[in-house]
Order: C-alpha cells, then structure tokens, then sequence
C-alpha cells in the first residue's frame, strides 16, 4: 500500500504523520518532538492515540530538525516496515502573494519559498528545513507544500492592506493571516456537521501557544487578526501580538536593540511569558496564585473579547464562534471567561456543556452558537498531497 507522511515543522517543535494514499487518507499514526536544540522529547501514537513510544531523545539526535526527523523516521519506519512514502506533505508558513493552493514542490520553489523568510523569519527557515530534510530520505516522493496564508489570500483589500505609501504593498508588505491550515480543517468540519452556521458568519478562534481569530463569511477568510507577520493581533505564548508601531521605534532608538534583539524579544520574550514571568503554558498561568500570571491570563482574555467584537463588526453580525486549539479545545475556563457578558452578541453559554467539553457549548437560547470542534492540520495537509499526486 501506498502512504503519505505530513511534516509540521516548528520553530522548536515537529509534528508528523503516517497515512494511507487514498481518496480519504487515514492515519496510522502520528508524532511529535518537542524543545528541539534543547531537552527534546519524542512521542509516537497510532490511529486510536496509544502510545507506541515516548521518551527523551539522545542531545544528539534533538539538535537540529534535521536530525531528530532522521530519528523519528527510523523509529516510524521500524513500526511500519511495509511502509512506502510516495509523497511528503509539508507545512509551510508562508506562501506569499501568489500561492492560494498547495503546490508540488521543486528547487524553483523552494528558491521562492526561501526568499520569503524576512516575512516569517521563526518558521520558514524550520519548514525548509523539513523539505530538505524529506528530499533527503525520501528521494523519489513527491514534495508537496501546503501553506498557512493561503486560506487568506481572498481578503477585501481593506482587510489585506497598511495605511503605507502604496508601494509597499506592491511589494508584499501586506496582511497575510496565518493558520490557515488549521481554519481550512474547520470550514470543512462545519460544513459537515453544522453547513446552515458555514453558510453566515463565523469567527474560528484558533487559541494554543500560536493564536490567532479568523472572520469567516460562508466558510471563506473575510479578515484575520494576524497580519503581516505572526506576531499580530492576539498574545500568544511567547510572541507580543498588537503592538504599537511606535514601541519598535523606542526600543530601537532609546534602549538600543538591535533588530535581532528586537526580533527575539518580541517572538521569545514577550506574550504570556512576558507578561506573567512565569510560564508560556496556560496550565501553569490558570493553576498559579501569582498576581502577574492572573494579569497575563486577564490580558489574553481582553484581547479576544476586543477582536471577536472587531471581527462581528466586519463580518456585520456573527452566527457562530468556534474554539479550536489547544487552550480552545480544553481550557474550559478561558472560554467562559471570553463568552462572559457577550450577551450583545448573541452568545449565551451553557456551562455545564462548556465543562463537558461538548461540541455545542451555547444554551439553546443563544442566539449565536458556540461550538468547540478539533482542528487536525496534518489532515489537510495529507488530503492536499493524495490530490496533487
């Protein structure tokens, strides 16, 4: 049988996937390394989510993404002996202007792809990575990139464009949206389950260490509060989000950073982490009796309600809000505290559905529903690859 393996590269992490070429591709099992270039750890899973194997890698095998994918495809392909990898789907951050679909890679591409990386300069060099990786121990598979601005890349010009001597733009300097793999999962699964909420408007909330809001109007990106780069719109584990511009011009001429330390600061430093001195982790921020964690979680919390109310503005109403993402799909408090007094929208909570994790956590009052609903980007991504090959 013929399969498909999926690559997510992060800026420290690599997710990855294991699934059948078929019209439906199915998982048979899926992986993940954590904190590579540090302490990296390795799980594998199969389709049911049994562990198959978890533990702590070797320093040397974790230190690049190079090498801990080298180890974690010894480790998948000893599980799947019979395994025959016909094409590599990756994850790609950015895509720039010009790729609304996926694409089958080759090196002009690749080039392409490598000049985009002053827009996205955290993850594209690691989705490169991935792809050199792939072609290495994969020689005769098929490449096939997916990108994360593509669902976007429909925006209303109001929605894709700065306040900048238009000029700029013609260059690319323009509001991209980013997870758009992850809101690609859940246009599809309303569809599915819920088409009549797809048909309106809709604001996905994609909350997890990365977090953004996407504006959907009968399924399709409106606006998004990620622009230009990943480090817009909401906080996020590690990275600002909204800043004023003004800040990056004080930090540059009155404290003296350079770009790089501008650039660390504001994608390592800052966020959650920034603002709690704490922790990255909502686990740890919501079990914390630190003053400075509550703050983090309050200002997390604010930022959501105030773009949710922007995104309703421009969508001119809202039908549904859907939580997706690791703090969206499991921090049952966080939701409560963003549905909280949104009344004016349309949204009631029922809070015995929102502690039980239910697929509908709205009353049956609500005049806006609220869904909570998975996203699986590796999916997306092996459909992409069975179709373009």
């Amino acid at each position: 049988m013929s399969h498909v393996l999926t690559l997510n590269a992060g800026s420290s992490s690599l997710k990855f996937g294991l699934f059948t070429k078929d019209t439906a591709p199915k998982a048979l099992a899926t992986g993940l390394i954590g904190a590579i270039g540090g302490a990296a750890t390795f799980q594998l899973e199969d389709a049911q989510g049994s562990v198959l194997t978890r533990g702590d890698m070797s320093p040397k095998d974790g230190t690049t993404h190079a090498s801990s994918l080298s180890a974690a495809l010894k480790e998948l392909m000893a599980r799947f002996p019979d395994a025959d990898v016909r094409a590599v789907g990756h994850r790609v951050v950015h895509g720039g202007q010009h790729h609304a679909e996926p694409v089958i890679l080759d090196n002009e591409t690749v080039d392409g792809l490598a000049a985009l990386t002053p827009f996205a300069p955290l993850h594209q060099p690691h989705n490169l990575a991935g792809i050199h990786a792939a072609q290495v121990a994969f020689p005769d598979a098929v490449q096939v990139a997916c990108f994360d601005t593509a669902f976007h890349r429909n925006h209303p010009f109001v929605n894709d464009t700065f306040a900048i001597p238009r000029r700029f733009y013609d260059k690319g300097v323009r509001r991209y949206g980013f997870h758009g793999l992850s809101y690609d999962y859940i246009s599809g699964e309303m569809e599915r389950i819920a088409p009549h909420l797809l048909a309106g408007r809709v604001v996905v909330a994609h909350l997890g260490n990365g977090a953004s809001m996407c504006g959907m109007l009968n399924g399709r990106s409106m606006a998004s509060t990620m622009g230009f780069s990943a480090l817009d719109g909401l906080p996020m584990g590690t990275r600002s989000g909204q800043l004023d511009p003004g800040v990056m011009l004080y930090l540059l001429d009155q404290e003296g950073l350079s770009t790089a330390e501008v650039s660390d600061l504001l994608y390592k430093q800052s966020g959650l982490l920034g603002l709690s001195e704490l922790s990255n982790d909502m686990r740890a921020l919501l079990a914390s009796d630190d003053p400075k964690a509550r703050e983090a979680v309050e200002y997390f919390v604010f930022r959501i309600r105030r773009e949710l109310g922007g995104l309703a503005a421009a969508l001119q109403g809202l039908d549904a809000l859907v939580f997706t993402g690791g703090i969206g799909e499991n921090a049952r408090e966080i939701r409560a505290r963003v549905c909280a007094g949104m009344a004016w929208l349309g949204i009631e909570l029922d809070e015995a559905r929102n502690m039980a994790n239910e697929t509908l956590i709205s009353s049956d009052f609500s005049r806006t529903r609220v869904m909570v609903v998975p996203t699986n980007e590796e999916l997306v991504i092996a459909r992409a690859a069975v179709d373009l090959v």
